[in-house]
Order: C-alpha cells, then sequence, then structure tokens
C-alpha cells in the first residue's frame, strides 16, 4: 500500500515486437529469399498477398500478448486506482476531520478570548458607571463647599460693620479666614479631582471601544468558524475556491494573535485598576475635605461663642458700672442741689451780721467801740463768707462731677450699645447662618 499523498506510478505495458524485427529466417519465404524461395510467374499472385502461417501465429501472438499485458495493464491498473481511490478517501476523510477538529478548536480558542473580552467590557462599564457616581459626589461636594465658602464671606462681611472699639482682628477672625482658605483650597482640590475623573473615564471608554471592536472581530470570526465548522461533503452552498489555499501576506499567526487581545485586555485591566484606584483616592478626598471642613468649623463655632461669652460679659458689666453711675449722677445732682439750699441758706445769717455791721457803723462818737460785739460780729461776717466760699467751691466741684458723671454715662451707654451691636452681629447674623452649614454626608457628596 502506498503512503497518502504520494503518487502511484502506473508500470509500462508490454511492448509487442514488430514484424519486421523477427528473425529474417522466418520471413524468407515471403520475401522470395533463401532457398525456399520461388520465382514462378504462375503463383506470383497468390503469394504476394499471403502471409506465412508462421506469420499468422506469430500475429496472434502478438495479438495475444498484446491483449493478455493491456489486461493485465488494466489490472493491475484497476486495483491500484481502487487501492488509491480507498486511500484518497480515507485521507480525505481523516484530513477533512482533523481540519473540523482544528476548526473546533480555533472555535474554543476564539470563544475564550471572545468571553475574556466580553467580560472585560462589561468591567470597563460597570467601573465606568462607577467613577461616574464618584464624580457626581465630587460635584456635589463641590458645591457644597461653595455654601460653605460663601456663609464664611458672609460673615467676615458682617463683622466689617461692628463699630469700633470692637472692630478688632480677634481669634474668630483669624479661624474665619483659615476656613475661607481651606474651602478654596478644598474647592481647588476638588477641581483638579473632577478633571482626573474625567480624564480617567475618556480611557475607560476609549479603552472600551478598543475592546469591544476586538470582541466584534472575534464574534464575526467565531460565526465564519461555526459556519465553517459545520460544512460537510453533503452541504449544498460548498463551490470550488482555487485561490483560497493561498495565505495572505497581512495574516497574523498565532501568537500574534492571541497576543492582540492579551495585550487589550492587559491595558483594560490596567485602566480599570487606575480607575478603581482612583476611586479610592476620591473617598479618602471626600472624606478627608468633609472632616476638615466640620473641624475647623467647630473651631470657628467655638471661637464665635467664646467671643460671644466676652462680650457678654463685657456688656454686664458696662451696665452694672452704668447702674452705679446713674445712681451716682442722681446723688450728686441731690447733693448739687444740698449745696445750693446749704449757700442759700447762709446769705440770710450773713445779711444779718452784715446789717448789724453797718448799723453799728452809726454809732455816735465815743460810742463807735470796738467791742466784743462788734469783733464777733466781724468775725461771724467771715466765717459766713468762708463757709459761702467753701460750699461755691464744692458747688463747683460737684457740678464738674456731675458733667463727668454725665459723660461716663453716655460713653457707657455708647459701649453698651457697641457690644450689643457686636453680639448681635455675632450671634444673630453669623451663628444663625452658620446653623445652615452643609451636613458631613452632604460634605461627602451623597446629597
Amino acid at each position: 500500500m502506498s503512503h497518502p499523498g504520494v503518487l502511484l506510478t502506473k508500470e509500462p505495458a508490454p511492448q509487442t515486437i514488430p514484424v519486421s524485427e523477427l528473425p529474417m529466417k522466418v520471413y524468407e519465404p515471403a520475401l522470395n529469399i533463401g532457398p525456399d524461395s520461388s520465382s514462378g510467374l504462375a503463383t506470383a499472385g497468390f503469394r504476394t498477398a499471403k502471409y506465412l502461417l508462421e506469420e499468422w501465429h506469430q500475429h496472434n501472438y502478438g495479438v495475444y500478448h498484446e491483449a493478455f499485458a493491456d489486461r493485465d495493464h488494466s489490472e493491475r491498473c484497476r486495483h491500484e486506482s481502487k487501492h488509491l481511490a480507498a486511500l484518497t478517501a480515507e485521507l480525505a476523510q481523516r484530513t477533512q476531520q482533523d481540519s473540523t477538529t482544528k476548526v473546533g478548536e480555533r472555535l474554543q480558542d476564539i470563544h475564550f478570548w471572545k468571553s475574556e473580552l466580553q467580560r472585560e467590557i462589561e468591567d470597563l462599564v460597570a467601573e465606568t458607571g462607577l467613577l461616574a457616581a464618584q464624580k457626581l459626589r465630587l460635584e456635589r461636594a463641590l458645591d457644597a463647599t461653595s455654601i460653605f465658602y460663601s456663609i464664611a464671606m458672609d460673615n467676615l462681611q458682617c463683622r466689617e460693620r461692628r463699630q469700633s472699639p470692637d472692630l478688632v482682628r480677634d481669634q474668630v477672625e483669624v479661624e474665619l479666614l483659615k476656613e475661607a482658605e481651606l474651602i478654596r483650597n478644598i474647592q481647588e482640590l476638588l477641581k483638579r479631582t473632577v478633571k482626573q475623573v474625567v480624564n480617567q473615564m475618556q480611557l475607560n471608554r476609549d479603552q472600551k471601544q478598543i475592546c469591544e471592536m476586538d470582541w466584534s472581530d472575534k464574534l464575526e470570526t467565531y460565526n465564519i468558524d461555526e459556519k465553517c465548522g459545520r460544512y460537510n461533503n453533503q452541504s449544498t452552498n460548498i463551490q470550488f475556491h482555487p485561490t483560497s489555499a493561498m495565505f495572505e501576506d497581512s495574516a497574523s499567526t498565532p501568537e500574534t494573535w492571541a497576543k492582540h487581545s492579551h495585550d487589550n485586555i492587559y491595558r483594560a485591566e490596567r485602566e480599570k485598576l487606575a480607575s478603581i484606584n482612583l476611586r479610592a483616592v476620591i473617598d479618602n478626598i471626600l472624606h478627608d475635605t468633609a472632616e476638615d471642613l466640620r473641624l475647623q468649623s467647630d473651631v470657628a463655632n467655638e471661637a464665635f461663642a467664646t467671643r460671644c461669652a466676652e462680650m457678654e460679659d463685657a456688656k454686664h458689666k458696662l451696665e452694672h458700672h452704668l447702674k452705679k453711675i446713674l445712681k451716682e449722677i442722681g446723688d450728686q445732682e441731690h447733693n448739687i442741689a444740698a449745696l445750693k439750699q446749704a449757700i442759700k441758706d447762709k446769705e440770710t445769717p450773713l445779711k444779718v451780721a452784715q446789717t448789724r455791721l453797718y448799723d453799728r457803723s452809726f454809732r455816735p462818737n465815743i460810742d463807735l467801740c470796738k467791742d466784743a460785739a462788734q469783733f464777733r460780729l466781724v468775725s461771724e461776717v467771715g466765717e459766713l463768707t468762708a463757709s459761702i466760699e467753701a460750699l461755691k467751691e464744692k458747688l463747683e466741684g460737684s457740678e464738674q462731677a456731675l458733667v463727668n458723671l454725665e459723660a461716663t454715662r453716655m460713653n457707657l451707654e455708647k459701649e453698651i450699645a457697641v457690644k450689643a451691636n457686636s453680639i448681635f452681629i455675632d450671634r444673630q447674623k453669623c451663628m444663625a447662618h452658620r446653623a445652615r452649614y452643609p451636613t458631613v454626608l452632604k460634605l461627602a457628596g451623597y446629597q
């Protein structure tokens, strides 16, 4: 049995020896040469148209031999053809089965990579959706920080309306400035993070598109190979394609084919991992920024509470002093009235004493005497005048004290009004506004 694929060589048919190449002694009579030749004219016509008996036998022998040789060659050719047909049929069947098996194995490979690509595409779609949710959280947190910033700036602007001497750079203002600066830094961080998210989402979509194109090629190839795997000898839609057995110049190898999908999946996994890490970073950023804002807000609120307590205490002390000043003003007014009455009360005795001295100045001659009465009246006038001068001096001092008390009262009332205004700004305007700060959930972007 010959090996499949090796062409069988047909054995040469046995050659028949031509008559002209037989031994000459057989043909000598026919050629009229030799010892048995005749040159008689009477038999010339009969001899020239006839073969010799040996020639006839020889001719028949040649025909028999040629028929036997041709039949033998034909039988061997039929046997070999049958054997070759069986071999080629078996080879064709075995080759077709092997090709079908190879196509089936190729279908498994294609299905594997197609499934891997499909899984990767689904993972990228899901990861991009999760990243989009994180982006929404960042945008919500950014909106919440704008509310924080507007409240902090409103607090600073409201406190600019404090009056002197309460218009000071106190701890509250320091904390509010820190809060505003912190919010600005957080806003810049959130904006940069949003840009990173947008860029990563675009990278995810680009890699998803590459995987989808590869998956689409695998799907089309799978359908083609599946159709090829269903072809058999009974298929009705098969035909000759002589040029199809040539390899395309641009055809890939199994190694480069597998490497192409592997690289696509590797890059997709890399982008997916980068996206997962970015989502973790976003969680940390939102948690830390919310915590920092709440801590700074608490510090500012505590500074507000402390400052309000200080101003309340100062206001209470001022009110206490004002109460005492008002009482002292009343007492001083009564004192001034009493002094004036005392001065008035001294005028009559002075008039009496001076009248006495005046009338006694008219005593005649020797009776105009510096007696004890005269000395006592002069002393009385001096004492009364000194008393009146002392009372007037004290009255002047009391009146000046009253003026000072009135000025102090006005200053205290002004200071109390300033403190009340400052307390109103800090407690009613600023702290009430700060009560509308967003919650931690809103700062984290969940609302």
